[in-house]
């Protein structure tokens, strides 16, 4: 005969079982989901590195516009993506989705160098030769006058550097620099012609930030003349203005645009942007331009006043990206990029017009330029370095170029990556 207290003792192990068993059949249906949740994740990730490939590597324009579409014809492959021109560089957004989950990404990208067009120097040829004093360093491939290049005694001092002066292939050079892109140029064009709608006041906070994923934040200052100041301003942000646009040291800007007829930087600025004028841009000393940024003076027209377009560089400014100076009616009256004592360039400097390097100026990258200065307190001597340095071997490999450049490939990579989620 079976004792009761066994029934008791088999109920509670049916009960263990069966908590033993529900708690299985649980983690199962959790484990599924987190399966099915990392599989849409990986999925998503993939869908964005093909988004970003197809950016990466088509001329299609319609991109300009978001644009979606299915990867493989399958409800888990949409992908939405856009190309937006960004000053000298582009943005792209991709975003992928698959029923309530959405992935994005957005970077700038830019092209690589063509390493068969890249030199350190390229200065035009208009019969006369380029002189060379004190310490002097050109390294790098050059191309130079046919007249070739020579040593100068000036300013008592005498060439020290290298024998072979440059060190680096030397080319004979073309009377025309190579040309810059005309559709970008077209672009700028438009920003500078073009009625420019947008706010009138900036934001009283102490901080703008504009995703690239949403319509760009547009201010228009007009005929105002506006200082910048105690403000940090971020993302798909373009300032406009018709007269002078001030940048206090107190204000931070990180990748945004601004457009002028004229620019001032104020001493001990820090941050990274794309700054455009038609007159001038300013950029006072001890400041620290990050990469990737951009100065660029463009004249689509002649100004009211003829006077010299100019991008000036006060002492021990670090400037990262490109420098770049455009003149669509070549007028007689050059623009002139100057480099101060002490100015650090890593990156390219473009100039159809004239580029004054002064004592230790160093550029770690390019510079092609129809003519250089040398302005001492008596004279101005023409095509003449003195105690400048032009390295671009000193340039990192994985520095990227603006398409806008004629030293552009045509292979396309990202710059930065600027928000995920």
């Amino acid at each position: 005969m079976i004792k009761a207290s066994a029934l008791y003792i088999v109920i509670v192990i049916a009960l263990v079982i069966g908590l033993l068993c529900s708690s299985l059949i649980v983690a199962a249906y959790l484990y599924r989901i987190q399966y099915q949740r990392k599989f849409r994740q990986d999925q998503l990730e993939n869908n964005i590195s093909s988004g970003t490939n197809i950016l990466l590597n088509s001329t299609d324009t319609s991109f300009t516009r978001e644009k979606t579409f299915s990867l493989f014809s399958n409800e888990m492959d949409s992908v939405s993506i856009q190309r937006i021109p960004w000053g000298v560089y582009d943005i792209g957004t991709v975003k992928a989705f698959a029923q309530r989950d959405t992935l994005f990404k957005s970077f700038s990208f830019a092209n690589t160098i063509d390493s068969t067009k890249w030199a350190a120097l390229y200065l035009i040829d208009e019969d006369r030769p380029f002189s060379l004093s004190g310490k002097t360093t050109i390294r790098g491939d050059a191309y130079i006058p046919k007249a070739g290049v020579q040593a100068a005694y000036i300013d008592n001092k005498a060439y020290e550097g290298d024998k072979r002066f440059i060190i680096g292939t030397k080319h004979n050079s073309e009377r025309k620099l190579p040309p810059l892109d005309e559709k970008r140029l077209k672009q700028f064009e438009q920003y500078f012609t073009q009625a420019n709608i947008g706010d009138s006041t900036l934001s009283k906070k102490d901080s703008l930030q504009n995703s690239f994923l949403r319509p760009t934040h547009v201010f228009n200052f007009k005929k105002t003349a506006k200082t910048i100041e105690n403000i940090y301003i971020s993302g798909n942000v373009i300032l406009f203005s018709d007269t002078t646009l001030t940048i206090d040291s107190t204000a931070v800007f990180k990748n945004i645009q601004a457009y002028a007829r004229a620019i001032i930087v104020k001493s001990g600025f820090h941050g990274s942007c794309q700054l455009f004028a038609t007159d001038s841009i300013r950029v006072e000393q001890n400041c620290e331009l990050g990469y990737p940024s951009c100065l660029g003076v463009l004249r689509f027209k002649s100004p009211v006043v003829n006077f010299q377009a100019k991008v000036s560089m006060g002492k021990n400014v670090s400037f990262n990206g490109l420098i770049f100076t455009y003149d669509k009616m070549d007028s007689q009256l050059k623009p002139l990029i100057i480099a101060d004592k002490n100015v650090k360039i890593t990156g390219q400097i473009y100039s159809q017009g004239i580029v004054q390097l002064n004592d230790k100026s160093e550029i770690d990258g390019s510079v092609f330029t129809s003519r250089f200065w040398y302005k001492n307190s008596f004279t101005l001597f023409e095509n003449y370095l003195i105690n400048a340095t032009i390295n671009s071997k000193a340039l990192s490999p994985y520095y990227l170029s603006s398409g806008l450049l004629p030293v552009s490939g045509k292979k396309k990579k990202v710059l930065q990556w600027l928000e995920a989620n």
